[in-house]
Formats: C-alpha cells, sequence, structure tokens
C-alpha cells in the first residue's frame, strides 16, 4: 500500500473557491468584505467548539490527520493483490498450505498476512471468516467515526453563521437611526457569517466527509478480496478459478481479461 496526492479533493476545493469567490469579484465585490474577523470567528471557533462538545477529545484531535488522508489517501493495487493470492494458491495446491509459510515474510500487506497466517495454522473455516469480518467491522467503526466528525461539522456550520448573521443584525438595529449608508453596510456585513457557514460547510465539511466514505470504501474492498482470495486457497480451489473470481469484484473496466 503506498499513498499518493489526491487532486480531486485539492482540485475540486480550488474549483469551488474560484467559483464561487471568482463570482463575486466578477460583480464588482470587494474580497476584503468578505474577510470580516467577528464573522468568521463565530463560525470557524463555533464549529470546532460545537465538534469537540459533540466528540473525544482523542478524536478530534485527529481532525489533522484526517484532512491528510483526504488529501493523500492510501492506493490499494487491486491486480498486484490479485497476482500475489494467486501464486500462493499455486503453491498451496502443489506444496500444500504449510509450504506458504516461507512466504509470510514477503506479504506487504498486515491485514493479509495476519489472515494468512491463520489459514496456515489450520484454522478453520467458519472461525477464520468470523475473524476477518471482526476486524473489518472495527476498521469500518473507525472509519465512520472520522467520517461522522466532518459530517456533524457541516451541520454544526450554517448554523454558527446564522448565530453570526443574527447577532450582526441585532448590533445593526440597535443602531438604526444613525447614517442611512452606515446602516446598510452593517446589514451586509452581517450576512457574511451566513455565507462562510454555508460555503465551509458545503465545500470543505461534508465533501471531506464523502472523501473519507470513499476511501473507506476501497479500503474494504480491498479487505474482502483478501479475505475471499485466502478463504478459496484454503478450500483448495484451483488458481484459474480464484483469478476469475476476485476479478469478478473489481469494476469491469478494472478487471485483467485473459488473453489466449
Amino acid at each position: 500500500m503506498r499513498r499518493s496526492f489526491e487532486i480531486t479533493t485539492v482540485g475540486g476545493l480550488a474549483l469551488g473557491i474560484l467559483a464561487i469567490f471568482g463570482s463575486f469579484l466578477w460583480e464588482g465585490g470587494n474580497i476584503g468584505a468578505l474577510l470580516l474577523g467577528p464573522a468568521m470567528l463565530i463560525v470557524f471557533a463555533g464549529t470546532f467548539a460545537a465538534a469537540m462538545i459533540g466528540t473525544s477529545l482523542k478524536n478530534f484531535l485527529k481532525l489533522g490527520k484526517l484532512l491528510r488522508l483526504a488529501v493523500f489517501p492510501p492506493r490499494y493495487e487491486m491486480q498486484e493483490t490479485i497476482t500475489s493470492i494467486v501464486s500462493y494458491s499455486t503453491i498451496a495446491r502443489k506444496e500444500g498450505l504449510l509450504a506458504l509459510e516461507k512466504e509470510l515474510g514477503k506479504v506487504p500487506n498486515l491485514f493479509m498476512k495476519k489472515i494468512l497466517r491463520f489459514a496456515i495454522d489450520g484454522t478453520e473455516p467458519e472461525v477464520l471468516r468470523t475473524l476477518a469480518e471482526t476486524e473489518v467491522r472495527y476498521v469500518t467503526e473507525r472509519h465512520a467515526q472520522g467520517a461522522s466528525l466532518f459530517q456533524k461539522m457541516g451541520g454544526y456550520s450554517p448554523t454558527m453563521g446564522i448565530i453570526g448573521t443574527v447577532m450582526g443584525l441585532i448590533a445593526t438595529l440597535a443602531a438604526a437611526g444613525e447614517d442611512p449608508n452606515l446602516l446598510i453596510r452593517h446589514i451586509a456585513s452581517a450576512f457574511i457569517a451566513t455565507l462562510w457557514g454555508v460555503f465551509m460547510a458545503n465545500i470543505v465539511w461534508l465533501p471531506i466527509a464523502d472523501k473519507l466514505k470513499h476511501i473507506h470504501n476501497e479500503e474494504y474492498l480491498f479487505m474482502d478480496m483478501i479475505v475471499e482470495g485466502i478463504l478459496s486457497i484454503q478450500a483448495g480451489e484451483i488458481p484459474s478459478v480464484i483469478k476469475a473470481k476476485l476479478n469478478s469484484m473489481l469494476p469491469i473496466g478494472e478487471q485483467q481479461v485473459e488473453t489466449r
């Protein structure tokens, strides 16, 4: 498994910023008018505060790690994994499962090494599947916590924007009777908090939650493929059947077509 730069995360964010703020400038707006300190403080600090209240400190401190994961996600080499599993099945068919013990040191993925170790040790297929499914379930729960944190922040952010707008309008109306031009500027400034709240929710927090779910789905498929492959080896299936079975788990465009 390796990590690589995810262009869609950064590219999508850049396109969103360009589309929203670029259109604002195109219409004659001033970008400096949007950088209103009090409004941004309410939205950003309020969103982080709500997120901290709604989760544990341990989970909240993973925020930076999760952001990095969205930009540099792991890449799972599905075809390489299928090739490895098929080669293990060939060895097992010729020399028996115990012959795979010498291959354990070459297995790069910890999950695959663990499941293969259980198979070599003679673990019953039902027990092996249960052990694998248990680990997959807990991985899913951990990943769901990370995505849920951003999902919740996507819900808190617009609300914080509304709070900032209401506070701005209260201050504006309290100053009613002064210079009308000043009053109009204050009203415009009051809505900046809503802008930042909705912007952060729909361009940053919610899309990152979706990205983390997508990354999890890829890992889930990878782990499921490993489990099915090793159980097939344990069942003594022939390598060509195992290869066809694992290939069928991939999208059509990613399947390796046999040529004769």
